[in-house]
């Protein structure tokens, strides 16, 4: 359901893409302005990203086979990583844009219908941004999250050029300087979304709350200490596997001890949603 979700945004940003890409370029060329061409072609390049988030989002959604038997979720992962790619090239489209206007001494003129469009733009893609982010972490994909911080490159994109209406009459250089400061906030976000997609294909260690979580749940288990530890934690998109170790007296049969550990897994499945495999050590050890 979650993932229909994901999906469903996805398919809403990609149409709203291309009406906000129509409408730009007819701006575009009605004020003859190739800023707001340039940046019609930017929010069409969000589409793409989305298309690279839907196929993500389908694939990670495809139960567990025999090629994959802990099923598709790191195709999210990869899905961002895409996503990210196209953010650092928009931003480095950006930074040599913004240096030639800077060598050039361009200006900014803008006629009437780029405000309205350029405002329009800024509105919707922020609203995008949101919603994606927002749908993102409810749903726990990261490359939803992805995606909403491209909307939002584009917003800020738009806000450059709404800037770049009111001062750059008077400061012919503002949205030289501009585009500089938006190319590199790209690059920001790039390496955010890099960083966490690329610590999650490397593997984390647990999270401290997640481990008390699941030490806590012990006493539920068994009357007797059963020392949870050596904890390993490995995320396919939103499916989580983990590995811990118990002790257990050695005198303990194999079928009650595979009876305490079952125990244990279910139990951490029940509270935590995680699918969890329990080895046994002997107390002895």
């Amino acid at each position: 359901m979650e993932n229909k979700t994901g999906i469903l945004a996805t398919y809403g940003s990609i149409l709203l893409n291309i009406f906000l890409f129509a409408i730009k370029f007819w701006a575009g060329m009605v004020s003859a302005s190739v800023a707001i061409i340039a940046d019609a072609w930017h929010t069409l390049s969000d589409s793409i990203s989305s298309v690279a988030v839907l196929i993500g989002l389908k694939v990670s959604a495809k139960p567990a086979d025999n090629e994959h038997p802990y099923g598709h979720g790191r195709a999210e992962v990869i899905a961002s990583i895409v996503v990210s790619m196209l953010l650092a090239i928009i931003g480095f489209s950006f930074l040599k844009e913004s240096i030639i206007k800077l060598q050039t001494r361009s200006e900014v003129h803008y006629g009437t219908i780029a405000i309205v469009v350029t405002v329009v733009s800024l509105v919707v893609k922020e609203f995008m941004a949101q919603y994606s982010i927002m749908i993102g972490k409810r749903t726990k994909s990261k490359s939803m999250i992805a995606d909403g911080w491209h909307h939002r490159s584009d917003a800020i994109s738009s806000l450059v050029i709404l800037v770049g209406i009111f001062i750059g009459r008077y400061y012919w250089w503002i949205d030289g300087i501009l585009g500089i400061i938006v190319s590199l906030l790209l690059f920001y976000t790039t390496y955010s979304i890099l960083k966490e997609n690329i610590s999650h294909l490397l593997g984390e260690r647990i999270d401290d709350d997640l481990r008390g979580e699941i030490i806590a749940l012990a006493p539920e288990v068994a009357d007797f200490n059963l020392y949870p530890h050596h904890f390993l934690v490995h995320q396919y998109g939103s499916h989580t596997e983990m590995t811990f170790h118990i002790r257990l007296p050695a005198d303990y049969t194999i079928h009650k001890a595979h009876a305490i550990a079952t125990k244990y897994e279910i139990l951490v499945k029940k509270r935590t949603n995680i699918q969890a495999t329990v080895h046994i050590d002997s107390l002895e050890e």
